[in-house]
């Protein structure tokens, strides 16, 4: 049970790691795959990650489909999903 509770607060913590699916802002622009710019304050969701966390791969609505790595330092949480 000990074990259980423990990660039920990992999952609610704030300043717990980004995992997939984690609902991100980017506080500065990103570059696509493509070369499309992803604005400051762009919400999205992470789809993957990069080398053990080094980056995230995230997914944003516009340009539809649009995809950017980008490094955690420059990435905030804004939601979770249970998974």
């Amino acid at each position: 049970m000990l074990v259980e509770f423990s990660d039920l607060l990992r999952k609610e913590d704030p300043g717990a790691a980004l995992r997939d699916l984690d609902d991100v802002v980017v506080p500065v622009p990103a570059v696509t795959d493509d070369g499309d710019t992803i604005a400051a304050g762009c919400e999205g969701t992470i789809v993957g990650g990069w080398k053990g966390g080094e980056a995230f791969f995230v997914e944003f609505p516009e340009p539809a489909g649009a995809v950017a790595p980008v490094r955690p330092s420059n990435l905030r949480r804004i939601g979770r999903h249970a998974l």
